[in-house]
């Protein structure tokens, strides 16, 4: 047996110091659903003199315009919220106290203020001004804040020809961007993923499904002057509204070499939880839709990067415990999952799920996995799929590729180390993974030598040294 994996000196930690504003309504603070008492407030509001409004909001704006751009017309976007139709605001209201009426109703929410883990990289549209063996990426993570609500955030970097991966920094203003809940017009039952308009299009999805996804779609844009850093894709209502939680993102090529990204989430509303995915070409504008179909269930489903056989394939763990695939049929969504790897072995008897996205190399489909085992322990593996028959296994480890180091075993959900996707890197393969859902770090997995090994089942039993 024999290591592959290198582990490298690098962290990201959560920064509670990076915060949205959000509305807040006094009565139904986080969770809790009581009765308003945004009356009472605006009431007790009104009897303040204009000089005392004025004196409010210069205090207020002093101790908090630095941390949000333009927090004014944040103040007057939640004034327009609290207010409407209320008889108690005047119709002639001077502009500091419309705004100091929004500041009342207005709260920061520290979107890493509990947790930041479970990444995601893909290579970024805009590799320009990259020297050769340079690639510049873009990672989704995993936030969680107060109430323990879940958002995807972004992050930017460089691997360099020499394999070191080189952040750029996080910006300290953070957008929810402007959400519509009319998306523009795709779909995997309308118009493939890459596909011009009017190309390639499929009958509608039965009528009782067409309206679920309409009613369950949206589109969230942010300002081209924004950079990535500062999108923060947020809980809205619905099926998200506790949480858009483990993007799976991938590069997705259409077979006219059109390219899109896609990313496939999970949805939490409190109770329940469905597969949902974004699609963008430039990270400013994304339209998000719930994934629909039989194999379209629980959590961790992972798009391949383009088509078989002209169809769609995802990766599924529709049944709660096993990793399955399925493909995209016209009129019914995701159907016909094949099982094609169950629990066996010790470190994932509980549960099996997936990681990535399929990652393309010649010798087939590489795909990174999660086991469950004893003490509700996570631990990576990997499988290889046939590259033309992906319900084709090659192999999969015995023993797991990644398990928790000393040093990441205590976080918020302890003893876990968990990745939503990779990426190829001269020769290696990049892994980010979230440790204990507390931080982020980065290993270099030995790729010859990883395909060597599902490649031989004799070979499948590695070592897993920290290093």
């Amino acid at each position: 047996m024999i290591s592959l994996v290198q582990r490298i000196d690098m962290e990201i930690r959560c920064d509670p110091a990076r915060v949205i504003s959000r509305a807040f309504d006094p009565g139904q603070e986080g969770l809790i659903q009581g009765l308003s008492r945004a009356q009472s407030v605006i009431k007790r509001l009104m009897s303040f003199s204009d000089e005392q409004v004025s004196e409010i909001l210069a205090h207020t704006l002093a101790a908090y315009a630095t941390r949000h751009d333009d927090l004014r017309a944040h103040f007057r976007r939640n004034y327009q919220l609290v207010t409407h139709g209320d008889p108690l605001v005047h119709p002639e209201l001077t502009q500091d106290r419309v705004e100091l009426i929004g500041a009342y109703f207005t709260q920061e929410y520290a979107i890493e203020g509990a947790a930041l883990f479970n990444p995601s990289i893909v290579p970024a549209p805009d590799q320009s001004g990259c020297e050769p063996g340079q690639l510049r990426f873009i990672m989704s993570l995993r936030a969680v804040g107060e109430g323990h609500l879940s958002s995807i955030e972004f992050r930017s970097g460089l691997l360099t020809a020499d394999n070191q991966v080189l952040l750029d920094s996080a910006s300290p203003h953070l957008s929810t961007g402007e959400r519509s809940e009319v998306p523009s017009n795709w779909g995997f039952h309308e118009t493939p993923p890459g596909a011009g308009e009017g190309e390639r299009e499929h009958p509608a999805l039965p009528p009782d499904a067409a309206i679920t996804l309409v009613a369950a779609s949206h589109e969230v844009s942010f300002a081209p002057t924004s950079t990535l850093s500062e999108r923060v894709l947020f809980p809205g209502g619905g099926a998200e509204s506790h949480g858009l939680e483990d993007a799976r993102m991938v590069r997705f090529v259409e077979d006219d070499g059109n390219v899109v990204y896609y990313g496939t989430y999970t949805a939490y509303d409190g109770a329940h939880v469905a597969p949902y995915v974004f699609r963008t070409a430039d990270f400013l504008k994304f339209d998000m839709r719930p994934m629909l179909g039989d194999a379209a269930k629980n959590k961790g489903m992972a798009l391949f990067p383009r088509r078989i056989h002209d169809r769609l394939w995802c990766l599924s763990r529709w049944d709660r415990e096993s990793i399955s695939i399925a493909h995209f049929e016209d009129g019914r969504g995701w159907t016909h999952a094949q099982s094609i790897q169950a629990p066996s072995e010790p470190w994932d008897l509980v549960q099996m799920g997936i990681c990535s996205s399929p990652i393309e190399l010649p010798e087939g489909w590489l795909v990174l996995t999660h086991g469950v085992g004893p003490m509700r322990s996570y631990a990576l593996g990997a499988m290889l799929l046939d590259l033309d028959d992906p319900t084709k296994l090659i192999g999969a480890l015995a023993t797991p590729l990644l398990v928790p180091a000393e040093a990441e075993r205590e976080g918020y959900v302890p003893n876990v180390v968990y990745s939503c996707g990779a990426l190829v890197h001269g020769g290696l393969l990049v892994l980010p993974y979230g440790c204990s859902d507390d931080l982020v770090r980065f290993a270099f997995v030995d790729l010859a030598g990883l395909i060597s090994h599902l490649s031989d089942p004799a070979r499948m039993a590695i070592d897993t040294v920290d290093l």
